[in-house]
């Protein structure tokens, strides 16, 4: 995933830049970056967040934007973003957020046209820089934002700061929010509407998918219309999204709750249980919303200590994200020795973090360990964010299950929709097994329709590819 942030205003808007990129930091750990036009130039900055918070980075450059009326920010998960471009259509810089499936042909294609590339991701093509470039083949922004839209594969909302206002657009089937606020001042456009709070920013608007606006302090003025097809990833409410945040009007803590009592509604294995848990952070609104339906107690088996630990997706290797995730959830034995709980997750991708919670509550001396999960099992890798994107199929824990399974890594669609249904006997296994393996007395996840229930919209209007394959393309 990532987030961003952007802001046009009659006065001073670095810090609200600034502090309201920062509020988009549990959206990505891999690059941060903003970019201003301070009425002469454009000025930007880009750090690593892989070992430091996006403040302590990007406080020292604040005084060199110091009198930007507009200007940008992002939080990354994926390359060095923003990209600023001098083309046809003037100085303009650019932030995006999603996942572009077709990389490879679009950089063939621009490469025949013998147009350069000058940024880099790791080793390969930066994405951001690629949607630049796209933009500036139109004969306008309007034109510009058509290209992009017509040709990316995946999905792309992004932001571009020009030197008289910027263009806010939202991804061709919505798969992710882009809002609008406004103050007295100006306005401010978030994939998180929690950032505008404390900014003093109100709401204004969410944009529908494919649409574009273009902001500057007096107004917004709309350049492309909202499309009718819209299909926004459910992972927003189920791990994601902030907990105070909106999308589609509604709000994130109170679909987790949901959530969590759609769970317990289902449940026959766990009612003599002594409490329920939630892993931090966003498993605890599951655990809320299950506790205040079952009426089973809501405690902290865990804590979490985060003075000195980001996200635990802060490290590429697997070997230090599970060191991470390790140091950071401390098991409270007062709480734990001798009692039966229900545990909530968000989701089980790998699965190594969760067996090792389920470890160190046993050495807290628990008793059984009931796991419920608020989403389906992932059978199917995202091409469209990076969540559940992984190196390889296989690390998905659902998958290599299914391999283990089958005996073979070589599966026909219909074996894996098998393996998505509740009701066959393929899932039941499958769901056993990776019991056994994480080491629960009893896993159960969510049904596809009861988390489609628990957000609230209408099943065409989620994208719901991870666990049934099932997406407009």
């Amino acid at each position: 995933m990532s987030g961003f942030f952007g802001c046009v205003s009659r006065r001073d808007c670095v810090a609200d830049v600034f502090y309201g990129t920062d509020y988009h930091s549990h959206l990505g750990t891999k690059r941060g970056g903003m970019a201003f036009f301070n009425g002469g130039s454009f000025v930007r900055s880009i750090h690593s967040l892989e070992n430091a918070y996006f403040r302590n980075k990007f406080e020292p450059d604040l005084p060199k934007f110091k009198g930007s009326h507009m200007g940008i920010g992002v939080i990354s998960d994926t390359e060095s973003q923003p990209i600023t471009l001098t083309s046809h259509l003037g100085r303009y810089s650019v932030v995006t957020i999603g996942r572009i499936d077709n990389m490879e042909e679009l950089t063939r294609e621009l490469l025949d046209r013998r147009i350069n590339f000058a940024e880099l991701s790791g080793s390969r093509i930066n994405p951001t820089e690629l949607v630049a470039i796209l933009i500036s083949l139109g004969d306008s922004f309007r034109d510009g934002i058509r290209i992009v839209q017509d040709r990316v594969k995946g999905s792309c909302s992004f932001m571009i700061l020009t030197d008289k206002g910027i263009y806010a657009v939202r991804d061709k089937l919505g798969r992710t929010p882009v809002l609008i606020g406004n103050s007295r001042d100006g306005y401010a456009v978030a994939t998180e509407n929690s950032a505008f709070i404390n900014l003093g920013y109100l709401t204004n608007m969410e944009l529908g998918p494919a649409q574009a606006i273009f902001l500057t302090p007096e107004g917004v003025e709309e350049v492309l219309p909202a499309g009718k097809r819209m299909q926004i990833c459910s992972f927003m409410w189920v791990y994601y999204g902030y907990p105070s945040s909106y999308y589609e009007g509604i709000n994130v803590e109170e679909a987790r709750y949901r959530c969590g009592c759609a769970l317990a509604n289902r449940d026959t294995e766990a009612g003599d249980a002594d409490l329920v848990a939630g892993i931090p952070d966003s498993g605890i609104g599951h655990a809320i919303g299950y506790s205040n339906c079952r009426k089973i107690p809501y405690k902290r088996a865990f804590v979490k200590y985060t003075p000195t630990w980001p996200r635990s997706f802060m490290p590429q290797s697997q070997g230090m994200r599970d060191l991470v995730a390790k140091m950071k959830l401390i098991p409270n034995e007062a709480l734990v020795r001798g009692s039966d709980m229900v545990l909530l997750d968000d989701s089980i991708v790998r699965g190594t973090q969760l067996k090792d919670n389920i470890c160190k509550l046993a050495e807290a001396g628990s008793g059984k360990i009931h796991i419920r999960i608020a989403c389906p099992p992932l059978v199917y890798p995202c091409v469209f964010l990076n969540f559940s994107t992984s190196r390889s199929t296989f690390d998905l824990i659902s998958r290599r299950i299914i391999k283990q399974l089958e005996g073979t890594e070589d599966f026909t669609e219909e074996i894996l929709r098998q393996y998505s249904d509740p009701s066959t006997e393929r899932y039941a296994r499958m769901v056993e097994t990776l019991r056994r393996t994480i080491g629960a007395d009893t896993l159960r996840f969510q049904r596809l329709d009861d988390l489609v229930r628990a957000i609230g919209l209408p099943k065409e209007s989620l994208c719901t590819h991870c666990w049934d394959n099932s997406s407009y393309f």
